[in-house]
């Protein structure tokens, strides 16, 4: 795990100054060892910072291949590469390094661009083919790993965090769109980002760079089954083959050559994790558990009978506001995106305390909802749009369970009042996924805080139907399933901009932690999107087919225990705490006035009203004002020009 940077040049020489201020931004990514080249004809720059975790002695990169024609940088793990380097030096490659990495050149040497079916893991990479001076800039197939580019005077920049571009001299400024988007939770387009100058290479696709050509290339896509094919496999069947499948994926990310711990939670995903991965230990795991100080929010007693369910070492680490508080703004730093609850600067907390036990590897929970449909609307989808042959009562009773039984998921991931419109959305689909009717619903309050200038410049752009316009419809969601619809969207969208990175990559590298995600091993993926929808949510049961197949591995209490978000407490339920406290500072300040989007008086209004709400007001108004102070940040930390 490391950060890579890249410059091409299509005139002038590559600075060498350039490629080490991009590196050096990137030193949290990777402490261990830093390393920058240049080629000969100063047109292409490499730069990585390494985080050893395999081949502790001779990893280092930039890597080459044997006569140093193909030179790459690589992010992430590559699975299964012990295998796959015994074929390749079967037929006559060379290795100069024990790395994982390295396998990537000597693919791209038999296979080109094909070398991406081979490719098991978690990564993003750019490689230099000097032979046929090409550039190759590649990422996985759902985002776990970033990459981000730029084109500036006549050069294409990469590099794993935006502010290594702005480090190699990119302007950081404001996306206006991109912003009015965000702020109604939706990105339409994959590789836009919150600034104008800087793009992120899509999930399950390649960038291909020739001379002043750039051309996005597609790899891999979920290609869910069409709604009426016929699955005759049994609920055993299908238990038993998601169990081996997830075992293997467990047990190929337990490869390291430095301790592998485990995040854990009260949730069925990180302990089937752990159940999992301690069959494959002896020594028991190390787990990582966040304590949070209000009841309904702490899982820390579930995770602590998972953990001696199987023997494991249980590590609690407690939060409190003040904790959120002073690290609010750091996480917002390494996050580079606006953030809808705390749990993303609780995450950044729990991987410092990760490496403060001296350990750079855990495995995590991450993209089990995402393809198993746990989260609430999910569930919603189900109920509403694929419950053919269901009597109408029982419909609306479970229903009504389902929104009871979900107090904390409102306004964050069930609707809470009025949404923004989805017609187009609707037209598309026939219906609109309960996930963009929740977001759409805090979409609506955010619109109700901008200043009336951005309302007029912004008038008529509807994020929602700009999704439609740049998913492939046709290819991916006609004939499928409602739910199977509403997970590829949400995949597309809250799973890559969102999931893995305040809730992933970015908030564990910024201490130096690699997470690893069983769930999204693409074999695994490829398998549940086989699956019919009922082995995915039966009734308002979610993950069925994960509960039976993990169910030897977990306690009672997890196996029979509904889906609860990992969320923060959120902060207007502590008027008394350090967050909300610095919540009303910056909000009040100077801060809010300084950014091009919002009207001051709207949400002075807003922060006079919270102490009149209810507590279920105060829940739902919670990703709102999480946006408001992210943005804030955002603006204090990098100061975009608008």
């Amino acid at each position: 795990m490391c950060g890579i940077v890249a410059i091409l040049s299509d005139g002038e020489p590559v600075d060498a100054g350039s490629v080490e201020r991009a590196t050096r931004a990137l030193h949290h990514r990777g402490p261990d060892a830093r390393h920058c080249w240049i080629d000969e004809e100063a047109r292409i720059g490499l730069g990585h910072a390494r985080l050893s975790i395999i081949d502790l002695s001779t990893g280092d990169q930039p890597l080459a291949n044997e006569d140093a024609t193909i030179h790459a940088v690589v992010n992430g793990e590559l699975y299964d590469f012990e295998r796959i380097r015994r074929e390749l030096e079967d037929k006559g490659h060379r290795f100069a390094t024990r790395s994982d990495s390295e396998i990537l050149l000597h693919l791209y040497e038999d296979l080109g661009l094909g070398c991406m079916e081979h490719l098991r893991g978690e990564f993003a990479f750019v490689l230099w083919d000097s032979r046929r001076r090409i550039l190759v800039a590649g990422r996985d197939r759902f985002g776990i790993k970033p990459l981000f580019y730029a084109q500036r005077g006549g050069k294409l920049l990469f590099a794993s965090e935006a502010k290594a571009l702005f480090a190699a001299g990119v302007p950081a400024r404001w996306d206006h769109e991109s912003f009015f988007d965000a702020n109604s939770l939706v990105v339409p387009r994959q590789d836009r980002t919150l600034f104008a100058s800087v793009r992120q290479v899509p999930p399950g696709h390649l960038l291909v760079a020739s001379g002043s050509r750039v051309e996005i290339q597609r790899y891999w896509d979920f290609d869910y089954p069409l709604a009426d094919a016929v699955d005759e496999r049994s609920d055993a069947e299908c238990a038993e083959l998601l169990r081996d499948a997830l075992d293997e994926a467990v047990r190929l990310r337990l490869r390291a050559d430095v301790p592998v711990g485990c995040y854990l939670s009260g949730g069925i995903d990180s302990c089937a994790v752990l159940g999992l991965a301690s069959r494959h230990r002896i020594k028991p795991i190390r787990t990582f558990t966040l304590r949070f100080d209000r009841a309904e929010y702490d899982e820390g007693p579930i995770a602590r009978e998972m953990a001696d369910k199987v023997g494991a070492e249980f590590q609690p680490i407690a939060l409190a506001q003040a904790d959120l508080a002073e690290h609010f703004a750091d996480a917002i730093w390494h996050g580079e995106t606006l953030c809808l609850n705390a749990h993303g600067v609780a995450k950044f907390v729990l991987s410092r305390a990760v490496r403060e036990a001296g350990y750079k590897v855990v495995l995590t929970g991450e993209g089990s909802d995402e393809i198993l449909g746990g989260y609430p609307p999910f569930r919603r989808d189900m109920l509403l749009y694929d419950s053919a042959g269901q009597e109408p009562q029982v419909v609306a009773r479970l229903l009504a369970e389902l929104d009871s039984a979900n107090p904390l998921s409102h306004g964050l991931l069930l609707p809470d009042g009025n949404s923004l419109p989805a017609g187009r959305v609707k037209t598309a689909l026939g219906f609109v996924p309960s996930w963009m009717e929740a977001y759409g619903s805090t979409g609506r309050k955010m619109h109700a805080l901008f200043s009336d200038q951005y309302l007029r410049l912004m008038a008529g752009r509807d994020s929602f139907g700009g999704l439609i316009d740049h998913i492939d419809v046709a290819g991916q969601l006609a004939g499928r399933s409602p739910v199977h619809q509403s997970l590829y969207l949400w995949a597309k969208t809250q799973l890559v901009n969102y999931v893995l990175t305040m809730l992933g990559d970015r908030m564990e590298m910024a201490h130096s932690v690699e997470g690893r995600v069983p769930f999204l091993d693409h074999h695994v993926v490829e398998l549940v999107r086989s699956l019919p929808v009922r082995q995915k949510i039966r009734g308002t049961v979610e993950k069925y087919v994960l509960r039976e197949a993990a169910r030897p591995v977990l306690t009672e209490t997890v196996y029979a225990r509904h889906k609860h978000p990992f969320t923060s407490p959120p902060v207007a339920l502590a008027p008394d705490g350090k967050l909300h406290e610095l919540l009303q500072e910056t909000l009040r300040g100077q801060a809010l006035e300084s950014l091009p989007f919002y009207d001051r008086g709207k949400v002075v209004g807003l922060l006079d009203r919270l102490p009149a709400m209810s507590v279920a007001e105060r829940t739902a108004i919670d990703p709102a004002l999480m946006m408001l102070l992210s943005a804030c940040t955002i603006q204090q930390r990098f100061r975009p020009s608008a």
